[in-house]
């Protein structure tokens, strides 16, 4: 956000109508909408955002086809040919990726690179040991085993050599798009949000400000779906996962992807890349993961960032930025991309990234284009929002016992007793009789108060200091300082109530 603008685009201001209403203007709806008017289809992009503001913004764009939940455990969970259709399917969302800036002639920093899979400090070389041959098996049989990866100021150990992988710069690539769209007769409002979706012989999407789209088809893209109250969301957990960006010398670092393995995947673990820029280079470490809503430490997670950098790259000269970001992880490892469930047949979505958004995202668009035109798809049945992944049912029991949990808050006390508790730029659930109250007192000491409910599925919502939004502990759902929603799957803003 910091080295790139999207263009501005202006909001809708009439009712209107497409073969296809896209809603999300991130990398899977931008892929969607470009593959779709390349294929002559009419094509209307919604985001209640800028162009790329909301997860794509904010992802340290590893383009890679090795997957985070490792190969070996793919084949657990779908067999081989399911573990062999996933490495295909990453693999060519970077081949297009790379087809798309080529053809399209988009300056967004695309670079081939070696991507290096080693070993976390508890991590155990069982893991490269599993690894290697299932790769292989996927058939990535170009990964090989290394002594250590190509860096001067730690030794990694062994690992595995991924080759062929990239890196991008997200914002320039979905402004590429975006020229692509309109120049192909595609349409794209921003500030526009989609506050009804209705599937069926008549579908529509009605935005907040009352205008109608009708639609042949629409295609749900915003990263956790809105559309949807509870049929995907009980098989995907929401996690926050932090970044910084260290400014070291030029070329200290090399060109290179670099991710490590803890034992259990469970555990926290580290993905790393390099920026170039004009004087100096930023390298960007990013992980510290946790549940969406459930720790409220994000100052100290950016600090064990800090620690593990400074312990392996040295020459780091200062941090010059911190941010954070949600991942959508599926119970059984891989997006859903599809028909959405229990739905009219033509509602597509497409989420539950697992950390390989960028990829996800392109393999979205290339799969929803396929199924909208009817054509047969090796990948459909495989990231099918209605498969049961049976083999799964323990992460499934696990992280739906955790949500259920959450709902206790609803009887706890507050967490402080009174807004003068609350100091300025800082916010608190306060109780209120039955109910709770989200309290956020702002710079100049104006008190904003709104129900601490979240309109989703009805969670408390908590403060997260670090990004200054109310957080809901149970699907993700996110609302800025002063109550108004910014990330599903709630679709509306928390309502004002009076402390």
């Amino acid at each position: 956000m910091a080295t790139a603008d999207t263009p501005a685009e202006k909001s809708l201001s009439k009712d209107t109508s497409a073969h296809v209403c896209v809603i999300g203007a991130g990398i899977a709806g931008l892929t969607t909408a470009y593959l779709l008017a390349r294929e002559g289809k009419s094509v209307i992009v919604l985001d209640d955002g800028p162009i790329g503001g909301g997860m794509t913004a904010r992802t340290t764009a590893h383009l890679t086809n090795a997957l985070d939940d490792r190969f070996y455990e793919l084949e657990r969970l779908f067999g081989e040919e399911g573990s062999r259709l996933a490495g295909e399917s990453h693999t060519a969302a970077i081949d297009r990726v790379e087809a798309i800036v080529r053809e399209e002639k988009i300056d967004c920093d695309f670079e081939r690179v070696d991507g290096y899979l080693f070993l976390a400090a508890n991590g155990t070389l069982q893991v490269l040991e599993d690894e290697m041959p299932a790769a292989h098996r996927a058939g990535l049989t170009e990964v090989r085993r290394l002594d250590r990866a190509p860096l001067e100021s730690f030794d990694t150990g062994p690992c595995l050599h991924f080759p062929q992988q990239a890196q991008f710069h997200p914002l320039k690539y979905l402004t590429g798009l975006a020229r692509a769209i309109g120049r192909d007769g595609g349409q794209i409002f921003t500030s526009t949000h989609a506050d009804k979706i209705q599937g069926g012989s008549d579908a529509l999407v009605i935005t907040t400000s009352g205008y109608t789209i009708t639609a042949d088809t629409i295609v749900v893209a915003t990263n956790s779906p809105v559309n949807d109250r509870v049929a995907i969301h009980t098989k995907q957990a929401p996690y926050t996962t932090y970044v910084i960006g260290a400014r070291v010398p030029k070329d200290s670092v090399p060109t290179i992807l670099l991710w490590d393995a803890p034992a259990n995947l469970s555990e926290p673990y580290h993905y790393i890349r390099i920026e170039r820029a004009d004087d100096h280079d930023v390298l960007i470490v990013g992980g510290e993961d946790h549940k969406t809503g459930q720790q409220h430490d994000g100052a100290q997670r950016w600090g064990k960032l800090e620690q593990w950098t400074g312990n392996r790259f040295p020459m780091v000269e200062e941090i010059e930025f911190r941010w954070s970001g949600q991942v959508m992880e599926p119970v059984d490892s891989l997006a859903f991309i599809g028909r959405n469930p229990l739905d009219h047949d033509n509602i597509f979505i497409a989420t539950g990234d697992s950390g390989m958004g960028m990829t996800h995202g392109t393999i979205a668009g290339i799969l929803l284009t396929d199924l909208i035109m009817d054509r047969t798809n090796p990948w459909r049945d495989l990231y099918d929002p209605a498969r049961k992944t049976l083999v799964a049912a323990k992460d499934f029991i696990e992280e739906n016992a955790n949500v259920a949990a959450q709902y206790t808050d609803v009887l706890t006390p507050g967490e402080v007793d009174a807004v003068s508790q609350i100091a300025k730029e800082d916010g608190a659930v306060l109780r209120k009789g039955l109910s709770k109250l989200a309290v956020y007192r702002d710079k100049d000491g104006v008190v904003h108060s709104m129900s601490a409910v979240c309109v989703h599925l009805g969670c408390i919502v908590t403060w997260n200091a670090a990004e200054k939004t109310w957080d809901c502990p149970c699907h993700g759902s996110r609302y800025d300082a002063v109550g108004t929603v910014i990330n599903g799957p709630a679709n509306s803003n928390l309502p004002p109530e009076e402390v």
